[in-house]
């Protein structure tokens, strides 16, 4: 574990992040680290909240996406992170390790008590310091795996730390930076985010084209995470772009 941590606890410590950990401490191995962090900032109104959380539920109850759980050899581990503004990030659903029927459905289920939840009532959105966030999860999890962290939001990032620096961080302690773009206020969302916000060996972006798509698009996102392969160009009403 030793030269992985060291590497995401130097990059968390680089963007800013408070980090307190034993290195020797027990560690899992699983096939997939896999933070989900999810924009909760002020244009995230009760019904759009209610889209995301419906679209988490379902991707975790999804046939194909436990199959594909089931098929990992050690499990995936998966947190659920909430993030608006500079200093509002949060960690909804702490690390759970998923292998079957069963943790998929105990996941889904945190998520539906998980949110709602409004951490700041303006329009900031600090997409960096989300990020500055997650890695700090994955530098304290207890996990050892390819590590990923899956943005989704609405906008483009308009305070905090700049998420290409803290992506470029990320990428070099060897996290994967993939991005879920809702184009539903900005149409060109899909495009920052591919030279800002996602990094690593086969990044990507799926774009959705407002909260509606945004159900079937996490599913499908959780797919290609999890079998990459074309499914998720197929995604109804969004486009996949590639960096």
């Amino acid at each position: 574990m030793g030269g992985r941590w060291q590497a995401l606890t130097a990059a968390a410590f680089a963007a800013g992040a408070a980090i307190s950990w034993s290195a020797s401490a027990a560690v899992r191995h699983v096939d997939i680290e896999l933070v989900l962090a999810i924009d909760v900032s002020g244009s995230m109104d009760a019904g759009k909240q209610e889209l995301q959380r419906a679209g988490l539920m379902a991707a975790f109850r999804d046939p194909a996406v436990i199959q594909a759980i089931k098929a990992l050899p050690d499990g995936m581990a998966v947190a659920l992170v909430a993030w608006a503004g500079v200093g509002e990030q949060r960690t909804i659903v702490e690390w759970r390790r998923l292998t079957d029927d069963g943790s998929s459905e105990d996941l889904a289920a945190r998520v539906a008590d998980a949110l709602p939840v409004h951490l700041g009532s303006s329009a900031y959105t600090a997409i960096g310091d989300g990020l500055i966030w997650s890695l700090r999860e994955l530098a304290i999890n207890g996990f050892e795996g390819p590590a990923r962290i899956d943005v989704s939001g609405d906008g483009h990032s308009n305070c905090g730390a700049y998420p290409q620096l803290v992506r470029d961080r990320a990428v070099a302690a060897g996290v994967t930076i993939n991005g879920l773009a809702i184009e539903n206020e900005e149409p060109q969302l899909a495009d920052f985010y591919r030279r800002s916000v996602i990094g690593g060996p086969g990044a990507f972006v799926i774009a959705a084209a407002d909260y509606q798509d945004f159900v079937e698009a996490i599913r499908l996102k959780l797919l290609r995470e999890l079998a990459p392969g074309p499914t998720a160009a197929r995604q109804r009403g969004g486009a996949e772009t590639n960096p």
